[in-house]
């Protein structure tokens, strides 16, 4: 199994934080952020090798830092080619050149660079493997009202297959809040292209659950530990003040 954590955005949002250095490397409490990510992968044997999506701003920025990070897998840095955020691939643009350009023929577990969580995703990975269909994991907030315009929204049945997925919607159908990281198998992977030719230039890592939900049945992983999606000077600083105690 492979993993591509993306890393390519601009960040715009948390400017001038990261004029210079990608968000992935701000700190969190006593480590970056990047590294908070890794180490809820470090213990999962099926994961042999970890690819992060970069652009060509912040590519030299990764380089450096994974000299001196030391790992227990195999990590490599790719390069999108982007310049700013005009010129950017999206997220879905991102997972299918991570795939390409790696010729991955594997199983992938995708990871969005701003997403810190607590849950063990070998859980996750054991629901995969039962059902051999996609896997998204999601937080459940607790009441709908929560996720309002805020979250891509999972609606599942009982056996914890996805029935519906919205995009933000202004009234939420469930309490579960799709989180940006996914599971696919070898053969989903191979989609990719056709979505992105179908939807012109897919930007949302959603846009691709959508198209999986037409084609197959794709199921969730639910869990209930903290999640924590850092896209703004506050959410960042939110984030940092709990890590920070928490260490």
């Amino acid at each position: 199994m492979k993993t591509i954590i993306l890393a390519a955005g601009y960040s715009t949002r948390l400017y001038p934080l990261t004029l210079n250095t990608p968000k992935q490397l701000l700190k969190i409490g006593n480590k970056l952020m990047i590294e908070h990510i890794l180490d809820k992968l470090r213990h999962i044997n099926d994961i042999d090798e970890i690819i992060i999506v970069s652009n060509n701003k912040y590519y030299n920025r990764f380089c450096e830092w994974k000299k001196s990070f030391k790992f227990n897998k195999h990590i490599k840095i790719i390069n999108d080619g982007s310049n700013c955020n005009e010129e950017r691939l999206g997220a879905v643009g991102d997972m299918h050149f991570a795939i390409s350009s790696e010729k991955i023929n594997d199983d992938v577990l995708i990871i969005g660079g701003d997403n810190l969580f607590e849950t063990d995703l070998t859980n996750m990975i054991t629901l995969f493997k039962k059902t051999n269909c996609p896997v998204v994991a999601a937080r459940d907030l607790g009441e709908p009202a929560k996720l309002s315009k805020k979250f891509g929204v999972i609606a599942t049945d009982k056996n914890s297959k996805i029935i519906d997925f919205e995009e933000k919607p202004e009234f939420p159908k469930s309490s579960l809040a799709s989180t940006c990281i996914y599971l696919y198998t070898k053969e989903d992977i191979t989609e990719f292209e056709k979505c992105i030719k179908e939807n012109k230039k897919p930007d949302n890592t959603g846009d691709f659950l959508k198209y999986m939900l037409s084609k197959k049945d794709v199921y969730c992983y639910k869990f209930n530990e903290m999640w924590y999606d850092i896209g703004s000077h506050e959410e960042l600083k939110e984030v940092n003040d709990i890590y920070t105690k928490s260490d």
